[in-house]
């Protein structure tokens, strides 16, 4: 909701969304909340805004945004983590109308996909893809960078889940983008976790079906009894 809330205060096309950091200030209710944007900097070549939600009185989450200006590319290759994805599946013949989000989880073999998180329940490479399917507002398109922001908030999940399932609970993300995809399924491969005394951090690469086109990192806790379902959708 923060990432909508700012993508829809930018108008200017020739802004590239680069950067969304959410901090996950408290849990949050579904219940209505009041968003609030603000512009920290409208320069030539950068626009920068913040993002708070409230609910109940209470601030439960903020945000910060940072909007590029495009130009040309520079000329020569640069080295970069190879990433390779699994083949994206064919949608369900049996596809529920109350499922929110397609999600694909890829674990051991990297090859089969599952709908649930169990997948990812050893110590090795984790993928996933995702389509959402309905609005996160009524009435209202998603457009590419919130449908960004939507995948970048489950790279905790994708990179703190391990053999004894999913210790840890984020405290906020941060999502990088080059540019904004070009397909309707966005897909995630962990990169690295690191954690001790309880605190861990976790990046992923973000990529649609023509390649990578950012990154995705989350800082979290341990958290003793949380134990999420392993099923989506």
């Amino acid at each position: 909701m923060l990432g909508f809330a700012v993508d829809n205060a930018v108008t200017d096309d020739g802004l590239q969304p680069a950067r969304l950091t959410v901090d996950l200030l408290r849990p949050v209710a579904l219940e209505p909340v009041q968003v609030q944007t603000s512009v920290r900097r409208s320069g030539r070549r950068l626009h920068l805004l913040d993002a708070t939600m409230v609910q109940h009185g209470v601030e439960v989450g903020r945000a910060s945004a940072l909007y590029l200006r495009r130009g040309d590319q520079p000329p020569g290759d640069r080295w970069t983590t190879p990433v390779t994805m699994p083949p994206l599946p064919p949608d369900p013949p049996d596809l529920d109308d109350e499922v929110k989000t397609l999600v694909w989880t890829y674990g051991k073999d990297g090859k089969t996909p599952s709908r649930g998180l169990g997948a990812w329940a050893y110590d090795g490479p984790k993928h996933m893809w995702v389509r959402d399917l309905i609005p996160l507002v009524d009435g209202v398109t998603l457009t590419p960078f919130t449908r960004a922001a939507m995948a970048g908030d489950m790279a905790s999940s994708l990179t703190h889940f391990g053999a004894d399932g999913l210790p840890f609970i984020n405290a906020d993300y941060t999502l990088a983008l080059s540019r904004l995809r070009r397909s309707e399924y966005l897909g995630l491969a962990a990169l690295t976790h690191h954690s001790d005394d309880g605190v861990a951090t976790g990046t992923a690469v973000l990529v649609d079906t023509d390649g990578p086109i950012g990154t995705a990192t989350a800082t979290a806790l341990a958290n003793p009894g949380f134990a999420p379902s392993r099923s989506i959708g």
